[in-house]
């Protein structure tokens, strides 16, 4: 998917302008941070799984990683990143601007419980300088979510 696809994609709900490009929006959660004035805990991280053949993505927040143990009891498997050369193909978006919008039809969408923390949330918007800005309210409304789950270490929820 690209920025065009991703701004159409926001276009039935009126939303196509929260699509910002930047001149550089960084290859880190820290550079995006930077760059968006905003706290490194509120960029959406899209963490890419493969499980029993189904590929899918966790959105968690950016200080939260996952936690092996909570994943196996999630989804009774042990998490298997999708290998970087197929993320663009499997999920529909390049590694470094995946999104929990806008995917594949295929793609089951998790948003992890780490989000809940936070009022407004930063994702990537379909490419590697863009970004949108969202409420956690409107990030649930318009991924096409399968679940909410917790997967997440690293993050406390009273912060």
């Amino acid at each position: 998917m690209s920025i065009e696809n991703v701004r159409q994609y926001f276009k039935q709900f009126g939303l196509a302008e929260r699509v910002v490009e930047h001149d550089h929006i960084g290859d880190t959660v820290a550079h995006a941070a930077q760059v968006l004035n905003c706290e490194e805990r509120q960029i959406v991280k899209a963490m890419t799984f493969m499980v029993d053949d189904q590929p899918f993505l966790i959105a968690m927040a950016g200080d939260a990683k996952v936690d092996n143990h909570k994943f196996k009891a999630t989804f009774h498997s042990r998490a298997k990143m999708i290998p970087f050369d197929q993320v663009e193909s499997l999920i529909g978006h390049i590694p470094g601007a995946v999104i929990p919008f806008a995917v594949n039809p295929s793609v089951k969408i998790y948003l992890d419980a780490s989000l809940k923390r936070f009022k407004t949330v930063y994702t990537a918007g379909g490419s590697l300088n863009s970004t949108i800005k969202l409420s956690l309210g409107e990030l649930e409304k318009y991924t096409k979510l399968t679940d909410w789950v917790d997967v997440g270490k690293g993050w406390f929820i009273n912060e």
